[in-house]
């Protein structure tokens, strides 16, 4: 059963993005634990590098895009921060798409590709993906034959178990993870932590915008199923879902970034107008 937004805690992937994009120094110092090392700094509001939640990232028209949680480029290096609360067996390979994509959205940009930036998704799991135990596994291209040999592509990826072992890990990312487990928050960035989502439960747009979001989520999934029975075969099911899915996606996260929440509650519920949107946006 969903959550309402008043019961919603950090775990929530749309109340982790909201913080972090809010809060570009809270996101910063959780970088610095999880990575272990200083970062000079991420975007802030009108610089040319940014912070955003929910970014929608499509290479094609008819391409299938994906939906990142926390996304930031600065320091010379793109940042993905994944919130996952339950256990899917595609997680590497969900890492391997989305850095494919990544790179790919930088190219289009006109990077050559010497110039393409360190990256970095990170997976905050609240389950051991791995079934290993640890609360932290990080994930660099090694040569199987020169185990010291690495392959210098730039490219990270890294994973946290909030209930893995904490031994040998930073005090304060322990705390952390024990907090994101539902532990009270204990130090002064779980407490810092603790009060912006209590804050945040009280802030009325963002409420208007998660209950949006989650009415769009069920309109997919009906939509779907709709349309797959129509087709009357199980690939009419996945492709009607799936392109319904990235539509819907699409013309959210521009509604969103444009602070157009009327327009999309509307969207919503109005198919005409929905139509409507999607051929102003050309999407």
């Amino acid at each position: 059963m969903n959550k309402s937004y008043k019961e919603l805690d950090l775990s929530n992937d749309f109340m982790f993005g909201k913080i972090m994009q809010t809060n570009p120094e809270v996101c910063k110092q959780l970088l610095e634990m999880i990575l272990g090392r200083k970062i000079t700094r991420i975007g802030v509001p009108d610089d040319a590098d940014t912070l955003e939640i929910q970014k929608t990232i499509r290479i094609t028209d008819d391409g299938k895009g994906i939906r990142l949680d926390v996304y930031l480029e600065g320091d010379d290096t793109v940042y993905d921060i994944e919130m996952q609360t339950t256990l899917n067996s595609d997680l590497p390979k969900r890492t391997r798409y989305y850095q494919g994509m990544i790179d790919l959205n930088l190219i289009e940009r006109g990077a050559a590709y010497s110039q393409l930036r360190k990256s970095y998704i990170i997976f905050i799991c609240l389950q051991d993906p791995f079934d290993r135990g640890r609360c932290l596994y990080t994930f660099n291209n090694l040569c199987l034959e020169c185990t010291d040999l690495v392959l210098e592509d730039g490219s990270t990826k890294v994973f946290l178990n909030a209930s893995g072992d904490k031994n040998g890990v930073p005090k304060e990312l322990a705390t952390f993870l024990e907090y994101l487990s539902g532990q009270p928050a204990s130090d002064p960035f779980t407490k810092n932590l603790d009060d912006l989502v209590s804050r945040a439960r009280e802030h009325n747009e963002w409420e208007v915008e998660f209950m949006t979001l989650l009415q769009i989520k069920q309109q997919e999934r009906e939509a779907g199923r709709a349309e797959g029975r129509a087709e009357g075969r199980a690939e009419g099911r996945a492709e009607g879902h799936a392109e319904g899915v990235d539509r819907m996606a699409t013309l959210t996260s521009i509604l969103l970034f444009n602070g157009l929440i009327k327009e999309l509650e509307r969207a919503t519920k109005d198919s005409q107008y929905r139509e409507e949107l999607f051929q102003k946006y050309n999407i």
